[in-house]
């Protein structure tokens, strides 16, 4: 695969102004918003790569919402976002996966008529051993955008089709960032030479059927029949070719989707008898990667319908994912139906 896919070169500043220019309604305060949120990318970008240096590596004596302990990197990143974010006069509220309420916006400083949602470090169980790490994000509008006042739960509570903007920078090798406003998904890769995101693949498409699925096989004696039916199946060898399905597990989803959204395939983290809701988080997580990878021509489920149509009931919801190419996705769902009536 060519590093470059793109007919020109082309920075996330310019791209952002470019997109926002297709909009003759837009005021720029989206634009402006993004060019925050993307300096505030780099920063964490730069502190991973210093983190053993810097001493950020390892685990505080905190849990986080989910009764995890936290890792010090993510709670740097989570209050370097939240520090780029919360005078700029755009948003009206944020959440984070990092915390258990709401993350409002200091009395001092004006508020606007979008909402922030993020992950700040996924794949932190990675971070101690140089594996792939990102940050994951999206933008919704607030439901009443008239109001300079600050947001509300049920605006952050919106379901994923109402997203403005979602993305993820994916700290490995090299920086990148996936993001999409609605019109196509752009991957931009970080030059630290120059300090610039640059436009490395436009408009990505995820191949209708791949030949990998990306789950952690060691739950599979608590997942439902189904999957487990379905896995044996990719696993055998078919007349066509189009099986057996490789296994590639990395254990942070940002790494686990932009490999799928290349190369096609499932991605899945199914409900199990321990986790009957399923483990990735709805708001911060499953809603965003969903939003891409539709945008991509993939499809995304919970096994039983679409995402990005579920209305979220509490800023920590949990749900099951399945999503990725848009055959697989369809099989996957077609084992889940028959799992169920067997």
């Amino acid at each position: 695969m060519p590093f470059l896919k793109t007919s020109s070169l082309v920075t996330i500043d310019r791209h952002i102004v470019e997109e926002g220019a297709m909009h003759p309604e837009a005021t720029g305060e989206l634009t402006r918003l993004l060019r925050d949120l993307t300096l505030a990318l780099r920063i964490v970008a730069h502190d991973v790569r210093r983190a053993g240096l810097n001493d950020v590596l390892g685990l505080t004596d905190d849990v986080n919402s989910h009764g995890e302990r936290v890792k010090r990197l993510d709670i740097h990143a989570n209050d370097v976002i939240f520090r780029a974010m919360e005078r700029g006069g755009h948003l009206c509220v944020m959440a984070s996966e990092e915390v258990e309420d709401l993350m409002h916006i200091p009395q001092q400083y004006p508020k606007g008529k979008y909402v922030l949602v993020f992950d700040p470090l996924d794949g932190s169980s990675n971070i101690d051993v140089n594996v792939s790490i990102g940050t994951i994000f999206s933008v919704y509008k607030r439901l009443e955008s008239e109001r300079t006042d600050a947001g509300t739960l049920d605006d952050v509570l919106q379901p994923g089709y109402r997203q403005v903007v979602a993305g993820y920078a994916m700290y490995g090798s090299s920086t990148q960032l996936v993001y999409t406003s609605g019109n196509g998904v752009d991957v931009f890769t970080f030059d630290p030479t120059i300090g610039e995101f640059l436009l490395t693949f436009e408009k990505l498409r995820i191949p209708q059927r791949g030949k990998i699925y990306s789950v952690n096989s060691g739950n599979a004696h608590k997942w439902p029949q189904g999957i487990r039916d379905y896995v044996t199946h990719l696993l055998k060898p078919s007349a066509d070719g189009l099986r057996p399905y490789s296994l590639r597990y990395v254990g942070t989803m940002v790494a686990d989707i932009h490999r799928t959204l290349h190369y096609g395939g499932v991605f899945m983290y199914p409900q199990d008898a321990t986790m009957p809701k399923g483990k990735l988080r709805l708001v911060y997580e499953v809603n965003p990667m969903a939003f891409i990878i539709e945008q991509a021509g993939g499809k995304a489920s919970d096994g039983q319908g679409r995402v990005l149509d579920i209305v979220p009931t509490s800023l920590h919801q949990r749900v099951p994912c399945y999503m990725g190419s848009f055959d697989d996705v369809c099989e996957v769902e077609q084992f889940l139906v028959n799992g169920e009536q067997s």
